[in-house]
């Protein structure tokens, strides 16, 4: 599998993809403001999330990346994603 550009082609809606977020900080559970760089994460694209007219959908844009846990990112963080793969059989 390759990287796709979001520029290229977006994911469907409600699909968790890979995820590529150049320099994404994921702070560490029980340390004070450590964190390390994970530049691959899972995330569900939410198509059309914001409403049109809406403050957020002006800044933001229509769709969004929702996360597991704390990882929501707004959609321009994302630059590229590709399908999850299977597990092995």
């Amino acid at each position: 599998m390759t990287w796709i550009d979001i520029n290229d082609q977006l994911p469907s809606n409600d699909q968790r993809v890979l995820a590529f977020i150049p320099d994404n900080k994921v702070y560490l559970p029980g340390k004070t403001l450590e964190f390390e760089i994970r530049d691959v994460i899972v995330l569900r694209f939410l198509e059309n999330f914001y409403l049109p007219g809406t403050e957020k959908h002006e800044k933001y844009g229509p769709h969004f990346w929702q996360g597991e846990g704390n990882s929501n990112h707004f959609f321009s963080d994302v630059t590229h994603w590709m399908p999850i793969p299977t597990g092995p059989k």
